[in-house]
């Protein structure tokens, strides 16, 4: 595929060798493995002197077809799919972390990556400190002698915090780190952290790449040589994604682009409205003017994203009565959807983080998290707002 072709296209237009039956979309390759004509050709397979396919852990045409258009979307060497977001977060740092590292994260991540980095990590002999977003001076402060790599959300899941990409490049540079980006809520097609300096970049394929809510999925891509080791962890540990889900987020990629499009004006009319509600304390959004870094937002990405999150007055109680009361948003454990969805963190995905535990990475008992989906904007305002009215206290 020619590289001048631009990467939008490219998602569209990389495809599979085609068969002998000429087919336009790409086939399925639905086979555990692959077989050769001769054994010298399964030995240079095995010895790593060729590109044939082995075996579908760790080789699949379909998941090479899906991983070589997020590498051209990001702008990266090289790639490798697992089955779900945790499992590309879990084997980029198993693949480059060993006892006795130390690493640094923004302390406002999603729920299961705030339980591996301070439980289970630490298990292995690693250790992690945890800063806030924005606060630079707690960064510097944070490295020590055995820090080893730098991972971060941005915007972050669910405060929507939005951290300075060139400034956390910079200074994993200065300090000879992997800088480990989570680029899930922007997309490629909103923000591209390679092109900041980000090492690595890693996506929940399941959430705005299937855009559907039908098939889970991960994909880490970057440095090439950093992808090698990871790629040899995970063909050895086994965290793959399957050739049908492949296939799946292969062809999603083809409507990312006029899905993320739809997504953020859909989420900017609405948290522009909501803004006025009586009932909501206030709505963070990255391209509202009132958010924190409204600036560095509107620096780094193209669109503000289809996630939103506001505070509704009345705390635990009135978060839980706003959910009991949509009639047409879903309430489920996702994002990323052509539907939109409403969760509410402190009694679900952060629902075993202590009082204190919750508010230090600011999930308050009201923050509602907003994921606006591909319905027409009046709809999703009319839902919420009666929703709103329902569960005022």
């Amino acid at each position: 595929m020619s590289s001048k072709l631009d990467p939008i296209t490219q998602a569209i237009r990389i495809q599979t060798e085609r068969t002998a039956q000429q087919e336009h979309s790409t086939p399925l390759y639905l086979t555990s493995s692959f077989v050769f004509d001769e054994a010298e050709a399964m030995r240079a397979a095995f010895a790593d002197e060729s590109d044939d396919n082995i075996y579908s852990r760790f080789s699949n045409p379909n998941v090479d077809e899906f991983v070589d258009k997020m590498c051209a979307l990001e702008g990266a060497e090289d790639g490798f799919a697992t089955s779900t977001g945790m499992s590309a977060i879990f084997g980029a740092f198993f693949a480059l972390l060993k006892q006795g590292d130390h690493i640094i994260s923004c302390s406002s991540v999603f729920g299961s990556t705030y339980t591996l980095v301070t439980k289970y990590l630490p298990r292995y002999g690693i250790t992690c400190t945890l800063v806030p977003a924005g606060d630079e001076a707690a960064w510097e402060a944070a490295v020590q002698p055995n820090t080893k790599m730098i991972y971060l959300e941005t915007p972050t899941n669910p405060q929507l915090e939005v951290l300075d990409l060139e400034w956390t490049s910079k200074f994993a540079k200065k300090h000879k780190l992997i800088l480990n980006v989570d680029n899930c809520f922007a997309t490629p097609l909103l923000q591209k952290p390679i092109k900041y300096g980000a090492d690595l970049v890693i996506h929940s394929a399941t959430k705005w790449i299937d855009g559907q809510g039908r098939v889970l999925g991960g994909v880490i891509v970057g440095r090439a040589d950093l992808i090698k080791e990871i790629y040899l962890f995970c063909r050895n540990t086994g965290p793959a994604m399957s050739p049908f889900n492949a296939w799946i987020l292969s062809k999603s990629l083809e409507t990312l682009d006029v899905r993320m499009q739809r997504h953020c004006e859909n989420a900017l009319k609405v948290a522009e409205t909501l803004q006025k509600n009586p009932n909501v304390a206030w709505v963070k959004y990255p391209f509202l003017e009132g958010h924190p870094q409204y600036a560095i937002a509107r620096k780094q990405m193209t669109m503000g994203g289809g996630v939103f999150c506001m505070e509704i007055k009345g705390g635990l109680e009135a978060g839980r009565k706003f959910l009991n009361a949509l009639q047409m948003l879903s309430v489920t454990a996702n994002l990323g959807d052509t539907r939109s969805i409403a969760s509410h963190p402190a009694s679900t995905t952060h629902s075993r983080l202590t009082d204190a535990e919750r508010l230090g990475v600011g999930i308050t008992p009201g923050l509602i998290r907003i994921s606006t989906g591909l319905e027409k904007a009046e709809d999703i305002i009319a839902d919420i707002t009666q929703a709103l009215e329902k569960s005022a206290v």
